[in-house]
């Protein structure tokens, strides 16, 4: 019919402009529900059995204590004796009881059992006169049944009491769930655990507190512009994207940006972590994404942020999957279906996080599930300099802080990095009763964060000395080496399970690296084990967070990245945190010692090298280390002062085509290069993946 008939291209005036695909016409009103049973039908079998039972219950709770058969001829005995407190007489029954216990042992057996109340048989040949004694002992004779029935108000209090509290608690849960505050079933199980944030309630996060990731921020625009004008876009059409998918290191702002677009686009936001969905019973994890579903759809616009995806997310069917149907597999079933099934999702973005993206399940990842991917990365200098900017806002910075200078000294940190930054320098700088943060308080907590608090430990004067070598060894070979990092501080003041540390980061951030410069990362990270041979002809257990480094460098460089004439251009090692855990890396055995092999010749190619150099500026490594004992901490100008080394024509500088005058800020510490640690130390940081 023509009311049937599809609005005109243009002229679609359905309330709901953002409707996507799979949603059927007519979407815009209220479906029937599907006919339910009336809820006394579903209370009603529980309630009959529940009255069944409190009533055998009552019936036993109420029923008169047992009376115990005695013979007679012991209850005249009883009687002579006065020691009938009361009897009542049905026929030739008699039941009584007597004033106190007495002991009475059956016919035919050898126990006896302590008799109160009593029941007996009166013979029909009897001729004692009962009657009579019993008035002569003062025994009452009655009436009244002796076991007359309990109150009816006992009856109705202990029989049906019970039924009636109960049938009024699932009454109680029943309109909990109907009215959505509690429903789910009983205790809630399969209700969504998400929180919801209205865009009119409390302050709103928005792209002003996102900084550093400007062209991740471009790519959600289109969503928040979207949410705000659907028609713009449904013109064209258009349609929004079911998800967007964050992905990236940790503390690079996923969760933050998520939050940002829901505050500019001013639509309910629910917040979940993908954990939340997992119970130890089978199906809660579906029920519970339906629910959160349907409170999204209800509200739409609306957005869904899932944190930590790759907790339910996991690829089906792998290596850690041991069964076919598990809660797992039903709650992702579950979101694959809310986001793309059979009849679409109404208005709902979903924006899930995670820093594992590829161990995701193949489904989630396809167009019309998650249509975007996004990589959130750690920011360059820039973003740095910006993020500093955006957490400084609300601090008193006194005027000489140089936030260029702290975003060009730490390189790798992340937007959560910076921010702790910010606050351990705002707390030490009350702690010293500042009334502004100055420089000094930023880098003295850049210092904390990257090697920890200083330690008050005594060191003898020998290990002071082996450190300070140890040390100078590290310093020296980064002046030394062509491409190597510029040396910003050497200390040999004890901090965390360190005994002293070299600084080295670079003047820009990197990108990508050489094989030369990894062999000058190896050979300065050798220095302080070359330089205990040098001068003491032996060797400590201070090198063995440098020994992890150097080990995990060499070891990526043959099997990673192709640097190995003996293994070629493959790949022949997983990425670090991706091994198998049976071992099962189809790598075959001879492979494996061929990269043993090769990783040994790298390191003792270098380590030679870094001895070589050592012996040839024997008198600049003195030298060094006799300034580092006498001043324990050297910034970049003083160290290359103490080796006699000019820092603009020194051959890393050379090497990296630096300009005279082009240095960062000294004094500001870096992430640490080579930490002389005290055993046990901790691991290495290795190199990040280029």
């Amino acid at each position: 019919m023509a009311a049937d008939a599809p609005n005109p291209p243009g002229q679609d005036r359905r309330p709901h402009p953002w409707r996507v695909e799979g949603a059927p016409p007519g979407h815009n009103q209220t479906p029937e529900p599907p006919k339910q049973r009336p809820a006394w039908f579903r209370f009603g079998w529980m309630l009959l059995v529940l009255l069944a039972i409190n009533w055998v219950i009552s019936s036993v709770l109420l029923a008169p204590p047992q009376r115990t058969s005695v013979s007679y001829t012991f209850f005249l005995t009883q009687v002579t004796a006065a020691n009938v407190s009361e009897i009542t007489s049905t026929g030739d029954t008699i039941e009584g009881q007597f004033t106190k216990k007495v002991s009475y042992t059956p016919s035919g057996e050898t126990k006896a059992e302590e008799v109160e109340r009593f029941t007996t048989q009166r013979p029909s040949f009897a001729d004692d006169n009962l009657f009579a004694q019993l008035q002569a002992n003062n025994v009452p004779v009655n009436a009244n049944p002796p076991d007359a029935p309990a109150p009816v108000w006992q009856q109705l209090l202990v029989g049906f009491g019970p039924t009636i509290l109960l049938v009024g608690l699932f009454y109680w849960i029943s309109r909990r769930a109907a009215a959505g505050l509690g429903g789910g079933g009983l205790g809630g199980f399969g209700k969504s655990r998400a929180k919801l944030y209205q865009p009119e309630t409390g302050p709103r996060t928005t792209f002003a507190d996102v900084a550093g990731i400007e062209e991740v921020e471009q790519e959600v625009t289109e969503i928040v512009d979207f949410l705000r004008e659907p028609e713009k876009y449904r013109r064209l059409g258009a349609q929004i994207p079911h998800g967007v998918l964050l992905s990236g290191p940790p503390g690079t702002g996923k969760t933050l940006l998520a939050r940002a677009v829901a505050g500019e686009a001013q639509v309910p936001f629910f917040s979940i972590a993908a954990s939340e969905f997992i119970e130890a019973i089978v199906g809660v994890g579906a029920s519970r994404v339906r629910d959160l579903f349907e409170q999204a759809k209800k509200v739409a616009p609306s957005i869904v942020f899932i944190d930590e995806l790759d907790a339910i997310g996991r690829s089906r069917g792998g290596a850690q999957s041991f069964g076919g149907n598990d809660e797992r597999d039903q709650t992702l079933n579950q979101i694959l279906t809310e986001m793309d099934g059979f009849t679409g999702s109404e208005g709902v973005v979903v924006i899930a996080a995670t820093n594992r993206a590829e161990i995701l399940d193949t489904a989630l990842l396809r167009p019309g599930r998650f249509d975007r991917r996004v990589t959130v990365s750690p920011p360059d200098l820039r973003g740095r300099r910006a993020i500093l900017a955006v957490h400084t806002r609300g601090v008193p910075v006194a005027p000489g802080v140089d936030l260029d200078a702290l975003a060009s000294a730490t390189p790798g940190m992340v937007g959560a990095d910076l921010k702790n930054l910010v606050n351990e320098a705002a707390l030490l700088a009350a702690r010293r009763e500042h009334d502004m943060v100055q420089m000094a308080d930023f880098t003295d907590s850049l210092e904390k964060i990257v090697l920890g608090t200083v330690r008050g430990i005594m060191l003898t004067q020998e290990e002071r000395e082996r450190t300070a070598f140890h040390e100078s060894g590290h310093a020296l070979l980064g002046m030394l080496t062509p491409g190597a990092d510029p040396v910003r501080k050497i200390s040999i003041i004890p901090r965390g399970q360190a005994l002293g540390v070299t600084f080295q980061n670079p003047a820009t951030d990197r990108y990508g690296y050489s094989a030369k410069y990894l062999r000058g990362r190896i050979i300065g990270a050798l220095g302080g084990r070359a330089a205990e041979e040098v001068v003491y002809g032996d060797m400590t257990t201070g090198a063995e967070s440098d020994l992890d480094q150097v080990s995990n460098i060499a070891r990526q460089m043959v099997g990673r990245w192709g640097m190995s004439e003996a293994i070629g251009p493959v790949t022949v090692l997983p990425p670090p945190g991706q091994e198998s855990p049976l071992g099962l890396d189809g790598v075959a055995p001879a492979t494996k010692e061929l990269i043993d092999a090769e990783v040994r010749k790298i390191v003792d190619e270098c380590y030679a090298e870094a001895l070589e150099l050592l012996r040839a500026h024997r008198a600049q490594l003195n030298s060094l280390a006799g300034k580092l004992l006498q001043s324990e901490t050297l910034d970049e100008d003083d160290a290359y002062a103490a080796a006699g080394i000019d820092r603009d024509t020194a051959p890393g500088a050379v090497a990296r085509g630096e300009a005279p005058g082009t240095h960062p800020a000294p004094g500001i510490p870096a992430a640490p290069a080579f930490p002389e640690s005290a055993a046990p130390a901790p691991n290495g940081t290795g190199l990040p993946t280029p």
